[in-house]
């Protein structure tokens, strides 16, 4: 019989230590910083630049009614109620509240910095990331965000219009045939430029495919919940004309004299 194997004793001393995460190095942090402070210190220059008009609205601000002013900070804090129930409208995935709402008003700022709106769909993808959501809904989220609150503004636009006394001028805003050419043509180049990338670039193909695929999907579901179809669109319906109702708290505040109505049809147009 062979001699039985020998018992494996652990080594003395403490067990060893996973390894610690490495904190970001001082250049790093240096670049963080100065991308936060770059947006501020790019206010603080066109102020600089434009004194004359800095003082006059402060002194107007300060001159301002109070009262009107506090009913366009209620007004633009609904601005975020309602982005949050369009961005929870637009995923199927149930999102925390109060960490929605705080992440809409970050986009808010962000926005302050980035055009065309990229700066709030940048942390909201951030945001939606941190909770797990992969990359393709994630973006299709975004994607359906877009298309629903650009065509519910619209439609505010045409329901104003329709009951507002200019509309009868509109005529005079529309363009001539032959102004209307240029921009057919811009419009058809790149519908068929983005075909034609779509149909020979294969690797452009998959993703973008796959992309559609998804949001497809997530639309189906949304639109297969009441609540989230509710959200959806009823936050979308909502946003510009909270954001219109600031906007004409700010101005009868400063006595502009304009109505409601006319702030929010500028606003829309």
């Amino acid at each position: 019989m062979s001699a039985p194997s020998p018992l494996v004793t652990a080594p003395d001393g403490p067990a060893p230590e996973a390894p610690a995460r490495t904190a970001p190095s001082v250049s790093a942090r240096s670049l963080r910083l100065a991308l936060c402070l770059a947006p501020l210190l790019i206010a603080l220059c066109w102020a600089a630049a434009h004194r004359p008009v800095m003082y006059e609205g402060v002194r107007r601000l300060v001159s301002a009614d109070p009262r009107w002013l506090l009913a366009g900070l209620g007004c633009t804090c609904l601005t975020w109620v309602a982005a949050s129930c369009v961005r929870q409208g637009a995923l199927p995935d149930r999102l925390p509240a109060g960490l929605l709402l705080a992440s809409q008003f970050a986009a808010g700022a962000a926005n302050h910095a980035l055009p065309g709106g990229l700066g709030a769909h940048a942390v909201t993808v951030r945001f939606l990331r941190a909770r797990g959501v992969p990359l393709d809904r994630a973006t299709a989220s975004i994607g359906l965000y877009s298309l629903v609150k650009g065509a519910s503004k619209t439609l505010m636009l045409l329901v104003f219009l329709a009951v507002s006394p200019a509309s009868r001028r509109l005529g005079e805003l529309v363009p001539d045939g032959p102004e209307l050419v240029p921009a057919a043509a811009v419009a058809g180049g790149v519908v068929t430029g983005a075909g034609v990338l779509l149909t020979v670039v294969r690797p452009l193909r998959r993703p973008v495919t796959g992309l559609l695929r998804t949001a497809l999907a997530d639309v189906r579901v949304v639109h297969a919940r009441p609540c989230r179809a509710l959200a959806l669109w009823g936050g979308a319906v909502a946003m510009p004309l909270v954001q219109a109702g600031a906007l004409g708290c700010v101005g009868a505040a400063l006595g502009l004299g304009l109505s409601w109505a006319e702030v929010a049809l500028a606003f829309l147009a």
